[in-house]
């Protein structure tokens, strides 16, 4: 059975610990605007040098999601994106995309297929972990389980409302890493992040045996470096991707999600 150490997410994260630099963590819409851009724009994130990648599976009631990576999957759904047509694609860059992907899905498209089906789905489509932020924590546990079974890391979500006790037993189930929420709302860019969040992050890493990463409200190289320096393992930007690519011409999105990626590597990588 797979375990902890031996998940493409653990090692990357090791990988980087021992060369002192903050894992950078783009978050797209697969689909958005077709899933062939979105290939192009993996490649082109992994060449910018991002770590790791969130990709996101469009869904018609995105809950935990701001208005920038909702109109993202309504243009995803809109251009016929399915759960199987982002595997496929995943599948089809095998060879060719080195870094951990991190599937980001609802509990409901996951229930409708089956737990154990999609696991094994999207372990052979080449995924490294799955976030799934609706699903309660006692249904986590265990998916957990079953994800694990297949080689993925089940990565679970804290908030700066969840209760200590909580927070706890959240990080002791969460495998690859643990994802901070830095605001108490949905994902989006924000001019600032709380400054509660680096509180946050130092009692995570005293009870997490994962690395912690921060996501919701990086906008930009200013936030990577301020996350970097509260003592993070990990940053997510999400939105402000998103919408830089929304805004490029439709031949220069890949072109354009690789140069805001190398922004923020650089600042990631800032002494």
């Amino acid at each position: 059975m797979p375990n902890q150490q031996s998940s493409s997410i653990a090692q990357r994260f090791e990988q980087l610990k021992q060369d002192g630099r903050l894992a950078l963590m783009p978050f797209l819409m697969a689909g958005d605007p077709d899933l062939s851009v979105t290939a192009d724009v993996l490649l082109s994130l992994q060449r910018a040098g991002a770590d790791m990648v969130e990709l996101g599976m469009p869904y018609s009631d995105p809950l935990a999601d701001g208005p920038v990576i909702q109109a993202a999957a309504s243009r995803a759904l809109a251009a016929g994106t399915t759960p199987k047509g982002v595997l496929d694609m995943l599948r089809s860059l095998k060879g060719q995309l080195q870094i951990p992907v991190i599937l980001f899905t609802y509990s409901n498209p996951l229930l409708n297929v089956g737990m154990e089906a999609f696991c094994q789905s999207a372990a052979e489509a080449g995924a490294a972990g799955l976030v799934v932020p609706d699903l309660p924590l006692e249904e986590a546990e265990r998916l957990s389980t079953i994800a694990e079974r297949h080689g993925l890391d089940l990565v679970l979500l804290v908030a700066p409302t969840t209760p200590q006790d909580r927070m706890g037993r959240i990080a002791t189930c969460s495998r690859g890493f643990t994802y901070l929420v830095s605001v108490t709302g949905v994902t989006g860019e924000r001019a600032q992040m709380e400054s509660r969040v680096e509180g946050l992050v130092q009692q995570l890493k005293q009870t997490s045996p994962v690395p912690v990463a921060v996501g919701f409200g990086i906008s930009g190289a200013e936030q990577v470096r301020q996350v970097r320096g509260w003592g993070a393992d990990g940053a997510i930007v999400g939105s402000a991707l998103v919408k830089r690519m929304a805004a490029a011409s439709p031949g220069d999105i890949a072109q354009e999600a690789g140069r805001f990626c190398a922004e923020l590597r650089a600042a990631a990588d800032q002494p």
